[in-house]
């Protein structure tokens, strides 16, 4: 075989064959999404409900069903940027196929991606979000009786450099310049200002800072340990399925005890607006069970529990002795939260809520890629968050139909089921081997009867001659 050389250069051809275009197979993942999203008349719900949108005269823009797999895309694959979806639509012929774009047609650029979402309100996109938990009930995949709440931090498409004074709108190293100033510094050097900044106490407060580029970001401390400019994310994650029924945007300051109650008002509104549709009236129940960390325990929040008639299982923390003065609705709110809290079923459901919050986390911001925003607003942000985790509660349908939620999981199935019965073997090969052994034992011997267990010759003969 002669080697081949590759042409210095070459000249384009002026007509190629639409037969002769290459081509690719639609990844498996990706056709039975379609199938399910074709099934129930996706591409209809959101154009009916975009359609005030959109003009009926001027260029066609993105279409609502081509937008909206965009956003789900950058679920499944990872990725934290609309750029990064653009980039991922123009490179894969799979992904070219899932949105349905024609041989001949060119993807979406990142522009047109960012304007549609600037389009399209954030109640669309609750719809959207609300469309996903109806696909999760009709496969009996979502309860609702009860939920866990948890939060987490996002990092913010803005730097710390970049905070000025709410009240002058200074920038930070024009202030601490002037503080060094007045300390008797003519001339402070970076090293100067490094060294007064660090001996300062309580200098990240939200109340005097603010970022220009994103007001909703504030200062916080991250997982990790960083403080940054941040938002929290909160998700209602159903203990029953691991289904996440609401997540809000909320200010990354603002302690648990404030910003549970939208959270739950979110996930009861959600689950209202399936429980109105007939079909839904006898599988979904309404809010009974809440489930909670230390981090919202409180009077306030245990005495609207119990108002709205939800149980709850909140850790509570070592406070010492608390003394109620007169509080008697607070100290029975409380002893009722204490005495189910030491119960096994708050055990089971504390394990729970560790495992699906957490593993809706991992999946939304680790391996989903939105752990920084590359948007900025809490409007935005929102937007992108509820298409994602509407992405993620389609993964669950995915897994519990084709075991698989995730592309990569997908492809991954051969290998799964190979290693699946080797940890079978392993597990039962001593239960084997002991079986054979019985079998052995209890199977009578066809050697030389003349023969000992040692090999050695017997002489059959009564006498000994």
């Amino acid at each position: 075989m002669a080697m081949g050389k590759k042409k210095r250069k070459r000249q384009q051809s002026m007509w190629v064959l639409t037969s002769e275009l290459p081509t690719s197979p639609a990844h498996p993942f990706y056709a039975r999404l379609n199938a399910i999203l074709e099934e129930a008349r996706f591409d209809e719900f959101v154009e009916g409900r975009c359609r005030r949108f959109y003009s009926e005269i001027g260029r066609p823009g993105l279409a609502p069903g081509r937008y909206f797999r965009l956003l789900l895309l950058g679920y499944f694959e990872g990725l934290d940027s609309e750029r990064g979806i653009a980039w991922r639509v123009a490179d894969s012929l799979g992904v070219r196929s899932f949105l349905g774009l024609e041989l001949n047609e060119q993807g979406p650029d990142h522009s047109t991606i960012s304007r549609t979402r600037r389009l399209i309100d954030v109640d669309t996109h609750r719809e959207v979000f609300t469309w996903a938990l109806a696909r999760l009930a009709e496969s009996d995949l979502l309860s609702g009786k009860t939920l866990a709440v948890d939060g987490t931090t996002l990092e913010a498409n803005a730097a710390m450099r970049s905070i000025v004074r709410r009240d002058s709108g200074q920038s930070y190293p024009d202030y601490l310049a002037d503080l060094a100033r007045a300390s008797g510094v003519k001339t402070p050097s970076r090293a100067a200002l490094a060294r007064l900044d660090r001996r300062r106490k309580k200098k990240g407060s939200n109340d005097e800072w603010t970022s220009p580029a994103d007001p909703d970001a504030k200062i916080t401390k991250m997982k990790d340990g960083r403080t940054h400019l941040a938002h929290k994310a909160e998700h209602a994650v159903d203990l029953e399925t691991g289904a996440v029924v609401a997540v809000t945007i909320q200010d990354a300051d603002a302690g648990d005890t404030s910003t549970l109650k939208k959270t739950l008002a979110e996930a009861e509104s959600r689950l209202d607006q399936l429980m109105r549709r007939p079909e839904f009236f006898d599988t979904i129940a309404g809010i009974q069970e809440a489930v909670l960390d230390r981090g919202f325990h409180s009077k306030g929040v245990l005495l609207e529990l119990e108002e709205a008639g939800i149980r709850s299982y909140v850790s509570e923390p070592d406070r010492g002795r608390r003394r109620w003065r007169d509080d008697f609705d607070a100290q029975l709110a409380t002893y009722a939260n204490r005495r189910r809290i030491r119960g096994a079923r708050s055990k089971r459901l504390h394990r729970r809520r560790a495992e699906l919050a957490e593993r809706s986390f991992a999946h939304a911001y680790e391996t989903g890629g939105m752990r920084r925003t590359h948007l900025r607003g809490h409007s935005n942000i929102l937007k992108r968050l509820l298409i994602h985790l509407g992405a993620f509660n389609l993964g669950l349908l995915m897994r519990s139909l084709f075991r698989s939620g995730t592309p990569r999981g997908f492809q991954g199935r051969p290998g799964r089921l190979v290693a699946m019965l080797l940890r079978l073997y392993r597990a039962w090969r001593p239960t084997l081997v002991a079986h054979t052994r019985s079998l052995r034992a209890s199977t009578p011997s066809r050697r030389n009867p003349h023969l000992t267990s040692s090999g050695a010759r017997v002489n059959p003969s009564t006498t000994g001659c």
